[in-house]
């Protein structure tokens, strides 16, 4: 189903996307005053992403940090609004149910790429600088294809720096920012 909207001519404002409403259809992010529509992620998008909140969230809990795994939550960064797919927020950021987190608060960002063409572009090339100028400390990526693949990156100098590459098939651990042993390959694997 589609929703009609006025008519938009000219730069977008954060406040603009999110008068636009919440639509489980697309996501609607915001780079610089460009709006960016991306539609709904397929089945393998979404175990991988069900799957893994469940993994960050036990970390979470067991590392005793005060934060909450979120997924697709509008964060605000100094010049744009984007939704990770994956979210570790400081609990005081979330605990008034906000609309919004500002960048600040945020601990780790996940993105699970996207199999389109475009959709690899903005979550390997166009949102990662973006992260970075926020001050975003740890990025993780998560590969679908060809093989699954979870590359972990920190911020060190102003840029994400890759420390560990989890393949499908073998349990790696992650020490930062919370301990986790993940094999990227079960988080996609269809349940018989």
């Amino acid at each position: 189903m589609s929703v009609a909207h006025d008519p938009h001519y000219g730069p977008w404002t954060i406040e603009e996307v999110l008068a636009l409403g919440e639509d489980r259809g697309e996501r609607r992010e915001l780079v610089g005053e460009a709006l960016l529509l991306s539609p709904a992620p397929g089945f393998k998008h979404q175990r991988a992403s069900s799957r893994l909140w469940h993994l960050l969230d036990a970390a979470v809990q067991q590392a005793g940090v005060s934060a909450e795994v979120m997924e697709a939550v509008n964060v605000v960064l100094p010049d744009g609004l984007f939704i990770p797919d994956i979210v570790v927020v400081e609990a005081a950021a979330a605990a008034e149910d906000p609309i919004t987190v500002d960048a600040e608060a945020v601990l780790l960002v996940v993105e699970i790429v996207s199999p389109s063409s475009s959709g690899r572009r903005t979550d390997r090339l166009l949102k990662p600088p973006y992260y970075a100028e926020a001050g975003i400390e740890h990025l993780w990526r998560l590969e679908l294809e060809p093989e699954t693949a979870l590359i972990v990156t920190e911020l060190v100098d102003g840029r994400y720096v890759e420390r560990t590459v989890a393949e499908a098939g073998r349990e790696t651990k992650i020490e930062t920012p919370f301990p986790l042993t993940i094999d990227p390959g079960t988080l996609v694997s269809p349940r018989a």
